[in-house]
Order: C-alpha cells, then sequence, then structure tokens
C-alpha cells in the first residue's frame, strides 16, 4: 500500500528493496574477487629463459621430480605455478603475486669465487646473489648449479624446504671454481 502523503511505497517494501539490492553487491563483489584469485594462479608465468646447459642432466631431472608441488612462505602455502610458453627447460615456480623460481642445470654462478661468503642450510651451500626486489640462491655443492629466485618478502621457509629436497637427492660434491 502506498504511503497516502507522498504515493511511496510501503517502508517494509523500501527497507527490503534496499537490503536486497546491498546483498546483490556484495554477493557480485565477492565473486570478482573469488575469480580474480583463482584466475591469477591460473595465468602462466612468463619467464625468460636463461643458459641452462645441463638442463637435460640426470641430477635435474632428480631434482625437479622431487621438489615438492607447494612451499610455505611466511606462513602462507605457495602452490606450483604453470609457465608460459616456451618455458625454459629444468624450471618451476611457485606462488601468484611474488612468485619463487627453481631453475637447474645453470652455469657456474661468476659470484662464487674462493672467497666467497656461503651459506650452509640444511647440509646445502648456497651462494647468496642479492638483485632489486629478490635474491637469487645457488646450489654450489651439487653436480649441477640450481638457482631458487625468492622474492624479499618470502621468508626462510622455501629455502629450507628446498634445501632438504637437494639433500635428499643430489649428493654433496667439493665445490669447483673454474
Amino acid at each position: 500500500m502506498p504511503d497516502s502523503d507522498t504515493g511511496a511505497p510501503p517502508r517494509v517494501v523500501l527497507v527490503t528493496a534496499a537490503a536486497l539490492a546491498v546483498a546483490l553487491a556484495v554477493a557480485v563483489a565477492v565473486f570478482a574477487l573469488t575469480q580474480r584469485s583463482a584466475d591469477s594462479s591460473a595465468d602462466p608465468l612468463p619467464l625468460v629463459p636463461v643458459p641452462a646447459p645441463q638442463s637435460g642432466s640426470p641430477g635435474c631431472t632428480t631434482l625437479l621430480g622431487a621438489v615438492p608441488t607447494e612451499l610455505t612462505s611466511n606462513g602462507t602455502p605457495l602452490k606450483v605455478r604453470s609457465l608460459a610458453a616456451p618455458a625454459p627447460p629444468a624450471t618451476v615456480a611457485w606462488g601468484t603475486d611474488d612468485p619463487l623460481v627453481l631453475r637447474c642445470g645453470l652455469t657456474r654462478p661468476p659470484e662464487l669465487t674462493p672467497t666467497a661468503a656461503l651459506r650452509l642450510v640444511n647440509g646445502v651451500q648456497w651462494l647468496q646473489v642479492p638483485g632489486d626486489g629478490a635474491s637469487t640462491w645457488y646450489v654450489v655443492d651439487r653436480e649441477v648449479y640450481a638457482a631458487l629466485t625468492v622474492p624479499d618478502s618470502a621468508g626462510t621457509g622455501p629455502l629450507q624446504q628446498i634445501s632438504d629436497t637437494v639433500a635428499a637427492k643430489l649428493p654433496a660434491r667439493p665445490l669447483r671454481f673454474s
């Protein structure tokens, strides 16, 4: 029944219509956010190729076949992400916004010298090469060189998890400086 003074619908109808409009707006916003996060994880990650002459080696095959499908960074699970074609060989990535990237079969990093500062993480020797917003950590004491690029915002969990995989799958070898 319309309001006799103004001809407007009753207050109950107006409140119900407003509540439905708000509920619809919230539902559309939630749907858009969930679609965006689902789509961003599905978008293949484009990567530039880098020299990886040993990418087809048995060591890389063994290592990449054993890496976890999920890494934990600052308590957040990061799932394996697909790579855009043409994908660099012997490469895997995790996460969406600031992905972590593992490459295997690389050439010896030029920063690896007899006086380079190395870090031992879970039985694996790493050489850290800082970059802009991320660091690349090179495995330097195995049959193949591998590198894990980690955003500065990531915690130490991914490096520890990859160290565990490297230590379990590839035997340690003396450092090579040439």
